[in-house]
C-alpha cells in the first residue's frame, strides 16, 4: 500500500505550519519531494518515525528557500550518518541543473569537507530534464518542466499500482504545456494559496499561485479522481480543510482532501 506522507502544508511564509514538502512512502522505502525551509524538518521526520536510512531518492523541486533549505539539512544528516555507517547505500538527489551547482554551493559554504567529498560518491546529484522519465522505488516517475515565470521549477507524475498515476505540479498554476501530465490522474497534488473569496487580500495571482477555485476547476477540467490542496496562508488552521474544501466542492465532483501537517493518505 502506497502512503503520501504530508510533512508540511504550508506557503513560504507560514509560522503556524511548516512549509509544503511530503514523501510517498511504498512500505519499505521513502521518495522524499522538497525539505521545506529549516532544519524542522529533522525534528518532522523524527514526529512521523520515519527512518532517514529509509530516504534513498529526494526530488528538489526548484530554489526557493521554503523548499531548498530543508534539503540542506537532511544532506548534512545523511552526510553524518555515511560516515558513521547508519547509512548504508547511497543517495539520490533529483533535480534540474542549475538546482544542483546551488545545493552544492550553499553545502561547500557550510559543510565540513568530509561531509562534501560525498558528493558524487555517496550523495549522487541526478540531473533532470523535460519528459525525463526515471524509475524510482520500482515506479515510473516522469519529471517535467512547469514553465514558472519566477524560477525554473520542476513537477513529476508516478506511474502508481492498477494504472493509477499521481502528478504534482509543484507549486504554480498549472500551465497548459503541462496539461498531458494531469489528465486522468488518480492524483492530483496543487497548490491553493487562499480560497477565491480572499483573493485581494492575499494577491495570490501577483505571486503566480492559485486559490482553491482555480485548483478545483483545473481538476474538474482535467478529469482528476482525487485532488489535495496544500501550500496554503495559515491564518485560520483550525478552520481551513472545512474552509477550503467547502470551496472546492463549488466547482469539482472527485475527492477533495485538504490535509494538516503530519497527515497521511492512502493512494
Amino acid at each position: 500500500m502506497n502512503k503520501l506522507i504530508v510533512l508540511g502544508t504550508g506557503n513560504a511564509m507560514v509560522t503556524k505550519c511548516y512549509n509544503t514538502c511530503f514523501a510517498i512512502f511504498n512500505g519499505n522505502e521513502y521518495f522524499l519531494i522538497d525539505g521545506g525551509g529549516g532544519n524542522n524538518i529533522l525534528s518532522i521526520l523524527e514526529n512521523k518515525n520515519i527512518d532517514i536510512a529509509q530516504i534513498r531518492n529526494i526530488f528538489v523541486t526548484h530554489s526557493h528557500t521554503d523548499h531548498i533549505l530543508g534539503i540542506i539539512w537532511i544532506l548534512r544528516k545523511i552526510s553524518q550518518m555515511i560516515l558513521q555507517e547508519e547509512y548504508t547505500k547511497n543517495v539520490n538527489i533529483y533535480c534540474h541543473s542549475e538546482l544542483i551547482e546551488k545545493i552544492k554551493t550553499i553545502c561547500n559554504l557550510t559543510f565540513q569537507h568530509k561531509f562534501t567529498d560525498l558528493f558524487d560518491k555517496r550523495i549522487i546529484f541526478k540531473e533532470v530534464k523535460n519528459d525525463e522519465k526515471q524509475i524510482i522505488m520500482n515506479k515510473q516517475v516522469t519529471f517535467f518542466d512547469i514553465y514558472s515565470t519566477k524560477e525554473k521549477q520542476f513537477g513529476f507524475s508516478i506511474n502508481l499500482e492498477d494504472n493509477e498515476k499521481l502528478t504534482c505540479l509543484g507549486d504554480e498554476p498549472l500551465n497548459d504545456l503541462c496539461k498531458k501530465y494531469v489528465e486522468n490522474a488518480t492524483w492530483l497534488l496543487c497548490e491553493a494559496f487562499c480560497m477565491y473569496k480572499d483573493k485581494e487580500k492575499y494577491e495570490p495571482y501577483k505571486k503566480n499561485h492559485s486559490t482553491v477555485k482555480d485548483a478545483a476547476e483545473i481538476a474538474q477540467q482535467l478529469n482528476v479522481k482525487n485532488l489535495v490542496l496544500w501550500h496554503t496562508e495559515d491564518n485560520d488552521l483550525i478552520n481551513r480543510k472545512f474552509n477550503y474544501t467547502n470551496e472546492a466542492k463549488q466547482y469539482y465532483s472527485g475527492n477533495i482532501f485538504v490535509p494538516n501537517d503530519l497527515e497521511e493518505i492512502k493512494l
